[in-house]
Parts: structure tokens; C-alpha cells; sequence
């Protein structure tokens, strides 16, 4: 099934790039909605999930265009929000001034390791708060406990990053389900 809208290219487009079968479009949406709710940007979390839908795993601004029915504006903005989350990059695309947009392997845990700069701004600014408000105010402690669970998650965030890493190297991390026997009372996700 291909799905165009009324601002297509006017340039023949392949086939098996624009094709989106209605289960595959009812997963991105329903994968954007649950992004939505966990706070991302609308736009960006369809194109992230399109992107993450799709079998090259890079798609131009045209062919996403085709699949979510938005304009260029709307792709480029969002992402303009996904790049520096390093969820999608940007390639250009060979002999081309176009760019196309990938989502890579690993990109959750890529996405994971670099929040380590963002937690050191946030613990800096939080540290800076609980001085300025007082250590010992109802705000300073609400700021210090916020202060205290990212520095807990943060330590912890690198004993689950080696952890997966191992699992990862077992071979356990692939796609597809779990061998029998793994993973047994746990909830598989």
C-alpha cells in the first residue's frame, strides 16, 4: 500500500521505500503516542518511530513526508529535537544535496550514555540551588533529594550499561524473542 499525499514529489519514488502497510502505520502511531506521553515532542517521536519502523532505518525527508503526511517543516523540527537526544543523525545522501535521517543500532543505549553530561548540569545547577535556598529549607531539602536521586541513578545507570553490554555480548541482546529457559518469572519487555 502506498500512501500519498498531495504535496508528493513530482519525481517517480521507489515503490519499496513509500510502502507502509496499515499495521506497520498503526505501530508508528501507537509508538509515538506512548513517546508522546512520556513527554516527547508529537512530530518528533512519529518520525522517530518511522524511523525505527522502517527497514533501511534511514529514510529522506520525502519518503517521511509520504509515510506521516507532514510537510518538511515539521520533519526538520523534529529532528532538530532528536539530533542532539542522538536518536537520529544525519547523512547526506551520496552525489546529493538532500539529507536523509537514520536511526542506528543501539540507539537507546547510545542515547543512555550521553545523558551523562546533562546529569553533571543538572546535579551542578541542583547543588547551586540547595546553597542558594538553603540546605536546611523545605526548598534545599526538596532540591537536595532531587540532587541525591540523580546522583543514584546516575551510578547505577553505569552498572546497567555494563550489565547490557554483557548481556549484549552473550548474545542476548538481539532481536527477537528469548531462547527458552531465559529469563523465566521475568517480565520480558
Amino acid at each position: 500500500m502506498i500512501r500519498v499525499s498531495p504535496n508528493a514529489p513530482k519525481q517517480p519514488a521507489d515503490p519499496a521505500i513509500l510502502e507502509y502497510p496499515a499495521p506497520v502505520a498503526a505501530f508508528v502511531e501507537r509508538l509515538a503516542g506512548d513517546l508522546t506521553d512520556a513527554g516527547m515532542q508529537r512530530m518528533a517521536a512519529r518520525v522517530f518511530a518511522c524511523l525505527l519502523a522502517s527497514e533501511q532505518g534511514a529514510l529522506g525527508s520525502a519518503e517521511l513526508g509520504e509515510r506521516l503526511r507532514i510537510s518538511p517543516a515539521a520533519i526538520s523540527g523534529a529532528v532538530r529535537y532528536l539530533a542532539p537526544l542522538h536518536l537520529v543523525t544525519r547523512e547526506r545522501v551520496p552525489g546529493s544535496r538532500r539529507e536523509r535521517y537514520r536511526v542506528h543500532a543501539g540507539v537507546w543505549y547510545e542515547s543512555m550514555t550521553n545523558r551523562e553530561a546533562l546529569l553533571n548540569r543538572w546535579l551542578t545547577t541542583f547543588d547551586h540551588g540547595r546553597a542558594v535556598l538553603g540546605p536546611d529549607s523545605a526548598a534545599g531539602r526538596r532540591i537536595g533529594e532531587s540532587a541525591a536521586f540523580l546522583r543514584f541513578f546516575q551510578s547505577e545507570l553505569v552498572g546497567i550499561m555494563e550489565r547490557w553490554r554483557e548481556y549484549e555480548e552473550r548474545g542476548e541482546g538481539g532481536p527477537g524473542p528469548r531462547p527458552s529457559g531465559q529469563g523465566q518469572g521475568q517480565p520480558q519487555g
